[in-house]
């Protein structure tokens, strides 16, 4: 291995057998897949037999960093979760920040795959290389905060760092997250319920930076610097440090694509109450970072709700949170936002899932569908603040009706009945983020073919490849990709499709090599995708084009419509619910749009034809995987 930037070794557990071996793999191996999504894709597609229950002990879960985690530049310290997804069926892939990607490569180790059932609640505790089972009977039932102070006291270093679960993910709740420095979060498809069907509480690691090194140290300390002397010059990238993605809140309510009361609208009459700029004036108290970012886009608050503290230790709202949790449910207050934010952090839940559920909990309840009898007396309308958080806490605990919602929302409208499916806002049955396809065209086809359900950083947003919308910069970084025609603002064209197809590898790419989407992309971000690949030429020392990078890119794709062909997804799986056809309410430029449905298939036949995938089936044929190197999946 002439790599210096990774550790070369993947360790397999069996948690059944209690058996742990490890795997070397060659160079030709990382430069094919990356890490990230993947090696893990690798790994599942090749142990993983078809139509196994994605929370019985044969389903694989694994956690991959990058080739360039762990290296002194922005945006690298990333890891990713893979499995079958307990809440779409279909591939599960999620990724998160913080400290723990590094620190996990600094233990000695690029990837875990986890296989089995614990007989009772264990903890992996790795160590410079070295790595045990631990018994975890005495963490198991308790919230993320406590778990992670008992560990550190148990093994005596307060700098160790902990990927665990919540009483939601030990409950199986199917949006349940895997929550590292207990305020960062693998939050979705329910990797956290994986982890908890295996009896696995928590990953500890700790060890040396030492041993890992750039190829290039010098090209990749100028792309460092350069890239944080840009900061203050880099408008969006300056604004997400000061106001982090918060700061989203009133741009979306100024064009009408803040998704209120459940989707049916694009504008909230009380966004002054929880937008960005509101809490860096009153309840920020820090910005914080991932390990060695220079962009410091993490918000840090401490308020009060319902006579119960909010504390810095587990973060604070960041956009998508913000809106779930408030516009969405049509709640007003940053503080209960906030709370209900700590509340999902200390139970390990997922805030787009959770919030979007409620809301479409709240839509029920406000159209008869469901009544206080069924929600035990919680008055459960838009605009309860105090609902809102009960029902956070009841869905982390799996009590009362929140043992409902903690199915997700489409299982939820099955055991409601009613026409309650006409209601959902889902993709493959997962919950979609706080973008809204109404005003971004390109992106409700990629929340359709997504192959891990909706998902609004799997590609490129639409205004910047639009006329009057696209900065020089965005237009710069577009023509890397040759992307050189600005498509009419709202607009539903080919060339749009193109643009998102495109840009969905790159993202794709950034998730194989476990990038921050932040900080490496297309329209805004610090760096472009030339320099994106600059940077990973640096890490390991090879001559990677970005038409290789891209092709990474497209590799994950293919391996994941490969899962999901597998356990019979299909084009007929990649659609918006009927709420994304109909005219939107309230007021705005976004009131009274939606999708027709002929331009949506138009949108869709477009994207199969440029991904070459079969038009019949919307997935990949053999001839396809081999030209891409995957002729060894079925």
């Amino acid at each position: 291995m002439n790599l210096s930037c990774v550790n070369g070794k993947v360790l397999h557990l069996d948690l059944t057998s209690g058996e742990t071996w490890i795997e070397t793999p060659d160079e030709t191996f990382y430069r094919k897949y990356g890490g990230g999504s993947g090696m893990g894709l690798y790994y599942i597609l090749h142990e993983l037999p078809a139509k196994v229950d994605p929370l019985s002990p044969q389903s694989i879960l694994t956690f991959f960093v990058g080739i360039p985690t762990g290296l002194p530049i922005s945006g690298q310290s990333r890891m990713v979760a893979n499995a079958k997804s307990p809440l779409t069926g279909a591939i599960g892939d999620s990724q998160c920040g913080g400290f723990f990607p590094a620190e996990m490569k600094f233990s000695g180790l690029d990837g875990i795959v986890i296989r089995g059932r614990a007989p009772q609640p264990v903890y992996l505790w790795i160590h410079n290389g070295e790595f045990e089972l631990r018994d975890a009977s005495h963490l198991w039932g308790e919230k993320t905060g406590e778990v992670e102070d008992i560990l550190k006291t148990e093994l005596g270093d307060p700098k160790v760092q902990i990927a665990q679960i919540g009483p939601a993910g030990e409950k199986m709740v199917r949006m349940a997250s895997i929550m590292n420095m207990v305020n960062r979060a693998n939050g979705r498809t329910g990797m956290g319920a994986v982890m908890g069907s295996k009896n696995l509480k928590a990953i500890v690691v700790r060890g040396s930076s030492s041993h890992i090194h750039p190829a290039n140290p010098k090209a990749l300390t100028e792309l460092f610097r350069g890239g944080t002397k840009r900061i203050p010059d880099t408008p969006a990238v300056e604004f997400l440090h000061v106001h982090g993605t918060t700061g989203d809140i009133a741009g979306c309510q100024e064009v009408g694509q803040l998704p209120t009361r459940n989707f049916n609208e694009g504008r909230f009459e009380g966004y002054e109450s929880i937008a960005g700029e509101l809490m860096t004036e009153t309840i920020l108290v820090e910005r914080d970072t991932c390990y060695s970012c220079s962009v410091r886009c993490k918000r840090v608050v401490e308020t009060e709700y319902m006579q119960r503290k909010v504390l810095p230790r587990f973060g604070g709202p960041e956009y998508e949170t913000m809106a779930t949790l408030g516009s969405y449910c049509a709640v007003d207050n940053m503080h209960a936002v906030a709370l209900g934010n700590q509340l999902c952090n200390q139970y390990g839940l997922d805030t787009i899932s959770t919030g979007a559920t409620i809301a479409f909990a709240m839509e029920c309840y406000e159209n008869g569908l469901i009544t206080k009898v069924d929600t035990e007396g919680i008055d459960l309308r838009f605009g309860n603040a105090e609902a809102m958080v009960t029902m956070v806490e009841l869905i982390g605990k799996r009590e009362g009706f929140g043992n409902v919602l903690a199915e997700g929302s489409a299982r939820a409208a099955k055991m409601i009945g009613k026409n309650a499916e006409d209601l959902l806002i889902t993709t493959k049955g997962q919950e979609m983020p706080a973008h809204m396809p109404q005003f971004k065209r390109s992106l409700g086809l990629i929340y359709a073919v997504n192959p891990f359900g909706a998902d609004h950083m799997s590609s490129e947003h639409d205004p910047f490849y639009e006329e009057g919308n696209a900065d020089e910069m965005a237009q710069r970084n577009m023509a890397q990709l040759g992307l050189t025609s600005l498509q009419p603002p709202g607009s539903i064209t080919a060339e749009k499709v193109r643009m998102a197809y495109t840009t969905q590898k790159v993202f794709s790419a950034q998730d194989t090599f476990a990038l921050c989407s932040f900080v490496y992309g297309v329209g805004w971000q610090l760096y472009s995708p030339l320099e994106t690949v600059a940077m990973l030429n640096a890490a390991t020392g090879w001559d990677m084009t970005l038409d290789e990078f891209l092709e990474v890119g497209e590799r994950r794709l293919n391996m994941m419509r490969a899962f999901n062909a597998r356990e019979g997804f299909s084009k007929d799986d990649d659609q918006l619910t009927g709420k994304f056809f109909q005219p939107l309410k309230g007021s705005g430029p976004t009131a009274g749009v939606y999708y027709k449905p002929e331009e949506f298939e138009f949108m869709k036949e477009t994207y199969y034809k440029l991904a070459g995938w079969d038009h019949k089936t919307g997935n990949p044929n053999k001839e396809k995987l081999a030209s891409l190197g995957l002729d060894w999946i079925e």
